[in-house]
C-alpha cells in the first residue's frame, strides 16, 4: 500500500522553523515502520515543500502556501491506499483523515495496526 503519513507539521509550532523541522522528522520516524512491513510511505510535505520553492516561496508561511500545502495532499490522497494519522492537533492532517475516510480509505492510528506490521 502507499500509505500518506499525516500528523502535525505547522501546527503548534508558531511557524517556528526548528519546530517544524521537528514535526517533520516525527513524521518520517513512522516511514521505516511502514516501508519494513512492505509498504511505500508518504508525506505530503515531502512533494509540497520542493514545489512551494519552485513556486518562489521560501517556508509554509508564505501566502503562495496555501495553494500548494493542503492541496498537495488532497491530491496525493487519489493515488494514497490509507492513511497513517500521527497523534497531535493538526488541521491539515484531520482534513487528511476527512477525505480519506470520505474515500473509504482505511485510517491507521498506530503504526502497528497496518497489515503486515513487522516490529522487526
Amino acid at each position: 500500500m502507499l500509505i500518506l503519513i499525516a500528523g502535525p507539521y505547522r501546527s503548534g509550532t508558531g511557524d517556528d522553523p526548528a519546530l517544524m523541522a521537528r514535526n517533520l522528522e516525527r513524521l518520517e520516524e513512522a516511514a521505516w515502520p511502514i516501508f519494513r512491513s512492505g509498504h511505500v510511505p508518504m508525506i505530503g510535505e515531502w512533494v509540497a515543500l520542493p514545489v512551494l520553492r519552485g513556486a518562489g516561496g521560501t517556508s509554509p508561511t508564505d501566502p503562495v502556501a496555501s495553494e500548494i500545502l493542503y492541496p498537495t495532499a488532497e491530491r496525493l490522497l487519489r493515488h494514497c491506499d490509507a492513511v497513517l494519522r500521527l497523534p497531535g492537533e493538526s488541521t491539515g492532517a484531520d482534513e487528511d483523515v476527512r477525505i480519506a475516510r470520505e474515500r473509504g480509505l482505511p485510517v491507521y492510528d498506530r503504526v502497528e495496526d497496518i497489515p503486515g506490521y513487522s516490529a522487526a
